[in-house]
């Protein structure tokens, strides 16, 4: 027996929204990337998802008490330029293929019925070593979309990624395609070895002239210069020659 409960907090009507997913991935690239934008724009939480495909799990808050793990969606109005936005953010995605098409044939549902017109996700891909300025490539549901991310510095590479986009981030493009909601994904590279908020801030900059906003990226700098200062101790140490590596090796 599966479920999927939604509990709505706030009824929230949206115009011509974009729904930008951030849930954790490869680097954690795309939820670092949407908790700054909900964090720094003061959005507003409205809706929980609940449900079974998520892991058997509660946590614990710093005041001891337990939360059940879900999914969560804030919204923001747009000023001036820019448009409405939903964000869609979580600890966890469905464990298993059959959980992720019910989650996201449900959000979708929900999404499309709160206003939501353009769905953008975010994400990591992972190189496999480490990248010290990551390029944002992207992949769309259409030419006029391609030509539209393209505008603001997102590159398209015949090939990448190979292995396609799996997840919620795929998933979401693939059945929003199908309903009529353009989209896009938007994937900031990484080594795919650490949480990379440096990945993360090259989509935010991104995201800023594509979404008509600005915010400020303070924190996820700082957080990138301390990536920056142990992966290059890390290079130091792989650099090192034999005789100068400190022989860690015991018995006991």
């Amino acid at each position: 027996m599966s479920f999927t409960e939604i509990v709505v907090r706030k009824e929230v009507q949206l115009e011509n929204a974009i729904l930008l997913e951030g849930l954790p991935g490869v680097g954690n690239v795309g939820k670092l990337a949407t908790a700054h934008l909900i964090a720094e724009l003061g959005a507003t939480k409205c809706t929980e998802i609940y449900s079974s495909h998520f892991p058997p799990q509660v946590l614990i808050e710093e005041s001891g008490e337990v939360r059940l793990v879900n999914n969560e969606l804030f919204y923001w109005r747009g000023k001036k330029d820019a448009r409405d936005l939903l964000f869609l953010t979580g600890e966890y995605q469905g464990m298993e293929a059959s959980g992720q098409y019910e989650l996201t044939l449900k959000l979708l549902e929900l999404a499309k019925e709160m206003g939501v017109t353009t769905i953008y996700t975010l994400g990591g891909y992972g190189q496999g070593k480490l990248i010290p300025e990551p390029r944002v490539l992207g992949a769309a549901t259409s030419l006029e979309m391609v030509e539209r991310l393209r505008k603001v510095g997102v590159e398209f590479i015949e090939g990448e990624p190979g292995a396609g986009i799996v997840g919620a981030s795929g998933l979401l493009l693939g059945l929003g395609k199908l309903r009529g909601i353009e989209g896009g994904c938007l994937m900031g590279e990484t080594s795919g070895y650490m949480v990379d908020p440096k990945s993360a801030q090259a989509l935010l900059v991104t995201l800023q002239k594509l979404l008509k906003i600005k915010i400020d990226l303070t924190e996820l700098e700082k957080r990138a210069e301390q990536v920056d200062e142990i992966t290059t101790q890390l290079r130091e140490m792989e650099s090192e020659s034999p005789d100068e590596k400190q022989d860690f090796n015991y018995i006991g």
